[in-house]
């Protein structure tokens, strides 16, 4: 390959410096010794030199680009089409946007070729051609180098596996033997190479172009306007790092955020917190920013929007999901023939087909595009609060440098940092914002496309039922006036209809009884009275003075429908040991369930000895009643063999209601054909057999 410049890598930056070819110069002062013959044309000596060596430098500037792309299309078809061993984003990583590289360098290189037609206003061409490139050198190099590192590591990562590192080496020494033992090294830093060598090349042809020919101050901006150019790029590198280390939201747990404190820290955040303050507080002027506060506005905005639309479209789907459960047309309308029929179908065909289908594309078209993009929104978001921790930061070290005049090293690079964090919100922030905003309107206008499709489905395949209707001829207004015609008729059915409804109310339910509460409600029953006594159908948490905190189930008696204030909706209530006031809502009339005799001493009670519920009876409750039935308030688990497991909620006869000891505790009963005890405080005695239902009077 050509002479190049030596090249070496800093913390991830590259830097260059030109070494002399010896052999250019030599060839050239030879060249020259040739052509100087008398003593009387040394004055043009100098003069002729410098053309040559000017020559010479656009020679090799053109020779160089011509090999360097050459390279990079190797690069990008022989060797990464060989490299398919490999995951496609590995190889984006590797070869990162070399497409993009070689589409500008082959323009440039295209460009460069035509000066050589006019060769006495080459070397004013050539640098008015790099001031055309700049831009686009800048856009593409910068891409590349800042996937430079990932792809570094990438490199290692395949050393640590020898036989595909082996693999890669035999394909790149295939297609590039200069490439040695280096391999994807040596591939992956010559585009770096190349972008630092530029205003080496053009400082060569600059110093050997005379200072007062025209083409020196185009050729000086050219030099200028390439190392800019290899500036810009390190200082975008640096950014990224800046960013990709910011950008990272990390879920962490409160032990492992206590674990990560430390003095160091301490001390950061409290200085930071301390200059807050000053600030709050008028001591200190704060850095006004009015170009970052705008942009920072005009993101939150968005974020705000992508948030609402979020949690919009989630309510959506969940609507839908309710919708799609209900299904009117599986049930018997008892309607023989007629219109029903093609409405059932019709509702079948669209639950089974056309609504499911809906909701599988706005899942795939909408919620997760939606989600994609508010976790893009993540990373913008804490870089924005870490450049405020930076601009405290960066406002202490101004203070200290205006006191003191000058800074130790940390404080420099805190203050580096905020510079660099700030530019590259100010820089990249508007552009976010605007990909955003298009991802936004995207989603939006597919949300209504789908919801469009929809409609029109929902059209097409109701127009073969609606055609099969007694009144699908008849227009629109015609239609209505039929409907209100028909429903005028019958209004007076429909208010008898209304008035029987609200008339037959179904009669209170009651709640079973907590565990334990028989000897609390028999009391109260002796003292109040049944007229007085209410079941807490939810539970109540008492949030005043005088409120109390009852469980749902409860029975209290009523003292007094209203409080002090004369307030109806809080009834002072007694629980058989404390008084307060409960909310009204939430109580409603204890109806008693009588027990049936105590079915101690039978074996095992007949399904025909059951008889009609008693009235209600003023008798002595014990904790279990020796009722048929009772409900498990608890499950439980047997023990022994001497025991039975219960589930929750289970029907349960009792056929003792104490041990063979007498002992009331425990309840022997019998559960899904299986004996057994069990605790007698986990059950509870059930509700009143009878089945309450409303039915309209004949």
């Amino acid at each position: 390959m050509e002479e190049s410049p030596s090249f070496f890598v800093e913390d991830g930056y590259v830097r260059a410096w030109e070494l002399e070819p010896a052999d250019m110069t030599d060839h050239g002062d030879d060249e020259l010794s040739s052509r100087t013959g008398s003593p009387d044309e040394e004055g043009r000596v100098p003069e002729e030199r410098s053309l040559l060596h000017q020559s010479l430098a656009v020679r090799e500037l053109i020779d160089t680009e011509v090999s360097y792309l050459h390279v990079l299309q190797l690069c990008a078809s022989d060797i990464r089409s060989h490299l398919q061993q490999l995951p496609q984003g590995d190889l984006d990583v590797l070869f990162s946007n070399i497409d993009d590289i070689i589409k500008v360098n082959s323009k440039l290189l295209h460009d460069l070729q035509e000066t050589a037609a006019r060769e006495e206003e080459q070397v004013q061409l050539i640098g008015n051609l790099f001031l055309e490139f700049q831009e686009e050198l800048e856009q593409v190099y910068k891409v590349y180098c800042a996937s430079y590192e990932q792809a570094l590591l990438l490199v290692e990562a395949y050393r640590m596996e020898p036989r595909l590192q082996r693999e890669i080496q035999d394909t790149i020494e295939a297609v590039l033997p200069q490439a040695g033992s280096s391999g994807l090294s040596f591939l992956l830093v010559i585009p770096l190479q190349r972008i630092t060598k530029y205003p080496l090349l053009l400082q060569k042809i600059l110093e050997n172009t005379l200072p007062d020919a025209s083409a020196y101050p185009v050729l000086q901006r050219a030099t200028s306007a390439l190392q800019d150019v290899v500036t810009n790029i390190n200082e975008y590198k640096r950014r990224k790092e800046v960013a990709s280390k910011y950008t990272k939201v990390e879920h962490l747990s409160l032990r492992e955020r206590l674990a990560r404190i430390n003095m160091h820290t301490l001390s950061k955040k409290t200085t930071r917190l301390g200059q807050l303050l000053k600030q709050e507080a008028g001591l200190i002027p704060k850095t006004e920013d009015k170009e970052f506060d705008d942009l920072e506005e005009s993101f939150h905005w968005v974020s705000l929007c992508v948030t609402e639309l979020k949690n919009n479209v989630a309510a959506y789907l969940d609507n839908l999901e309710a919708f799609l459960r209900f299904r009117p047309q599986e049930y018997d309308l008892d309607i023989p023939g007629g219109p029903v029929v093609q409405y059932c179908y019709l509702a079948r065909d669209l639950q089974l087909q056309a609504f499911p289908e809906f909701k599988q594309r706005l899942e795939a078209l909408v919620w997760q595009p939606l989600c994609s993009l508010a976790k893009a929104l993540a990373g913008p978001q804490n870089l924005i609060k870490k450049r405020l921790d930076k601009l405290l930061d960066f406002e202490r070290v101004e203070e200290k440098l205006l006191e003191v005049g000058s800074m130790t090293y940390e404080e420099e690079a805190a203050r580096h940092m905020y510079e660099a964090l700030n530019s590259l919100l100010v820089a990249e922030l508007p552009q976010f914002k605007q990909l955003a905003m298009r991802w936004l309107g995207q989603i939006l206008c597919t949300f209504v496309t789908l919801q469009r499709d929809l409609a029109k489905q929902v059209l097409q395949r109701a127009e073969g039922s609606l055609a099969q209707l007694p009144h699908h001829h008849i227009s629109d207004p015609a239609f209505r006036k039929l409907v209100e015609d028909a429903l005028g008729q019958t209004s007076h059915q429909l208010h008898a209809f209304q008035e029987n409804f609200e008339k037959v109310l179904p009669p209170p339910t009651t709640q079973p009884l907590l565990p334990g509460a028989e000897h609390q409600v028999q009391a109260l029953l002796s003292r109040y009275g049944p007229g007085k006594l209410y079941q807490v159908t939810s539970n109540i948490s008492g949030s005043g003075t005088l409120d109390l905190t009852l469980p749902r189930g409860h029975v209290v008696a009523l003292l007094q429908d209203k409080d002090t204030k004369g307030n109806s909706s809080r009834w002072l209530v007694d629980t058989g040991g404390h008084r307060g006031y409960v909310p009204a809502g939430k109580l409603e009339l204890y109806h008693v369930v009588p027990r049936e005799e105590e079915l101690r001493g039978q074996a095992r009670p007949h399904r025909d000895s059951q008889r009609q519920t008693p009235e209600p009876t003023l008798a002595s409750v014990p904790s279990v009643l020796a009722v048929t039935q009772v409900v498990a308030v608890y499950p439980f688990v047997a023990r022994s063999s001497h025991e039975v497991s219960l589930q929750a909620g289970q029907q349960v006869t009792v056929l003792e209601a104490q041990d063979k000891k007498g002992n009331p505790e425990w309840s022997l009963v019998e559960v899904n054909g299986q004996r057994g005890y069990v605790p007698s405080s986990f059950l509870a005695r059930a509700p009143g057999p009878a089945l309450w239902g409303w039915s309209l009077p004949s």
